[in-house]
């Protein structure tokens, strides 16, 4: 039974770092450090970023398995950190199993930042974006309606559990449409700087940076999983940003960049 409780606590301990935007190897090294910490040499681990498989051998040769499915995936690197920090001070600190795993509780249930919050650094980042993709401040006001849209978007369609690739369809589809009618009607100049800006907040750099760290580490499995995932992102917010250029040249015939 003890076995079992930290091979448990241990994957509950791997899940919150993968949900979080942890890559494969160091939720497979956080795994392998709480097990180690309670005593357990026999430890191996499979991970990718749909599921965590862990099993232990005992001193008797009896072995202990289980498998955490994951469903949902976010970024939140405060957890993660706070995980990792958790999992290397076992020994320091002289915790049990069952201390341990009240405090990853208290990790997991941390509270994200508010909706207000993600919209208005949403709404920042974008102008920022467009600002540093050579637009003017006429530009970047238009982004941060844009951007704000586009997080209003997701939070909303979230809550109803809607899958990533048309939330970031549908994102790139709002920041077109803002920007073609922006300068349309003189409130601002650049339509692609103002998109590029917008988009910013859809583009998948946690997916694409774990690709390449999860190749280099040899978990060609996971890496060519997070690669394909960030491809499909892209293509999203491609087709939909492309959509409504198209429909614009249609009806209106007119240069749009």
């Amino acid at each position: 039974m003890y076995i079992n409780k930290i091979i448990q606590t241990s994957a509950d301990a791997g899940k919150i770092v993968l949900e979080n935007g942890g890559e494969t190897y160091r939720v497979e090294d956080t795994m392998q450090k709480i097990c180690e910490a309670y005593g357990i040499t026999s430890s191996n681990s499979f991970v990718t970023p749909t599921g965590i498989m862990l099993s232990a051998t005992d001193e008797q040769g009896h072995a202990f398995a289980l498998i955490r499915r994951i469903k949902n995936r976010t970024t939140n690197l405060e957890k993660l950190a706070r995980v990792n920090y958790l999992a290397r001070s076992i020994k320091s600190n002289h915790l049990s199993i069952d201390e341990f795993d009240d405090k990853l509780k208290q990790i997991n249930l941390t509270p994200h930042y508010s909706e207000l919050t993600h919209l208005i650094c949403g709404s920042f980042s974008a102008a920022s974006c467009t600002i540093i993709f050579g637009g003017n401040y006429f530009d970047a006001s238009i982004s941060m309606i844009a951007g704000g849209a586009i997080k209003a978007m997701s939070i909303f369609l979230t809550r109803f559990n809607f899958n990533n690739f048309f939330i970031n369809l549908i994102g790139g589809a709002i920041a077109s449409t803002i920007a073609l009618f922006a300068v349309k009607y003189g409130f601002a100049i650049h339509t692609d700087k103002i998109i590029i800006g917008a988009v910013m907040l859809l583009v998948p750099g946690i997916a694409i940076t774990n690709a390449i760290r999860d190749t280099i580490s040899g978990d060609l499995i996971a890496g060519s999983a997070r690669a394909v995932e960030a491809f499909f992102i892209a293509v999203a917010i491609a087709v939909g940003v492309g959509f409504i250029l198209k429909l614009w040249f249609i009806y209106f015939g007119i240069k749009v960049l």
